[in-house]
Formats: C-alpha cells, structure tokens, sequence
C-alpha cells in the first residue's frame, strides 16, 4: 500500500466504560440522570463511556415524564426517545457503575448481584447518604429542583471516576 501509515497498528480502543442510572419507574429521575451524563461524559471527551438508565419497577416502553422531557428540552437536551424499561441482571452484569437515586435502588442493584459496582448517587458524587429527591407528580418545579441536584452529583461522580475513565 502507498499509504505510509497502514503498517502502523492503531492504539487498542478502550473497552466502554458502562455508567447505568436507576430509579424506580424510568421515567423521571434516571433518564435525566442519563442525558445530563451523556452531556458531561461528551464535553469530557470521554467517547468510551456509556451510560444507560433502568427502573426498578419499570414497565417496558413508556416515555419520560412530560416534565422531565420539558427540563431537558430547557437544557438544549432531548428526551423525547426515551422508553423506560426495567432493571435486569443483564444491565448489572454490564455495567461498571450503578447508580441508585435511593438506598432501596441501590439495594435491588446489590440483591442482583452488582456487588461494590452500585452506589446511591448522592453518596458517590456528593459525599452525602441522601435520597435524589422524587419529582412525580410535583409539578415542573420539582423536576427543576431535581435536575439541578442531579447535575451537581453527576458531576461529582465523573470528577472521582476520572482517573478510571479518562483517555
């Protein structure tokens, strides 16, 4: 071959770096959690990383709550494909971090068998055992409030998952 370059052998790709957001039914907090990661890990320069969301009592292929899609929309992000679906042992078995938005999701990643891999949200991006508060049926507001706490603890979690992660 005339190109000079074809020998050289490319750098291995990383394998992805599964991140996955649980909440209860997937369609409030965990798809938010996920868009909101998603933005981050891209302005990152993280190509590698994933990030997925599941409920722990989740139908499968229902869409985001009304508002949530409305939060998102807010921030340049969309929603508007998002179908819920629930928590499997498969997604527990992918995933590097599991990240529950209360200790009962954290605790029905764990009975799944995800072992140190799942922590609350709270915990792991803001040092806190708290709860990332529920906004159904509260009203846009709520989903406001809940979006900016999630914002601040997403970010957390990808400064400390930095040094695992990052290129």
């Amino acid at each position: 071959m005339s190109d000079s370059t074809a020998d050289v052998p490319e750098a291995p790709r990383p394998e992805p770096y599964r991140l996955l957001f649980v909440c209860t039914g997937n369609t409030c907090r965990s798809p938010m959690a996920e868009v909101i990661a998603r933005e981050q890990v891209r302005r990152r320069g993280w190509p590698h990383v994933e990030v997925g969301s599941a409920g722990t009592f989740a139908s499968r292929g229902g869409p985001a709550a009304e508002e949530a899609r409305r939060v998102a929309a807010e921030h340049g992000l969309d929603l508007e494909d998002h179908r819920s679906r629930p928590l499997s042992a498969e997604d527990v078995t992918r995933a590097d971090v599991i990240l529950g938005m209360t200790a009962s999701h954290v605790e029905m990643a764990a009975g799944l068998g995800a072992g140190e891999r799942v922590a609350l949200l709270a915990e792991l991006g803001g040092g806190v055992a708290e709860s990332v508060p529920d906004p159904i049926g509260q009203g846009i507001d709520a989903y406001r409030a809940t979006w900016r706490v999630l914002e601040r603890w997403i970010d957390g979690v990808l400064t400390r998952l930095e040094p695992v992660v990052a290129p």
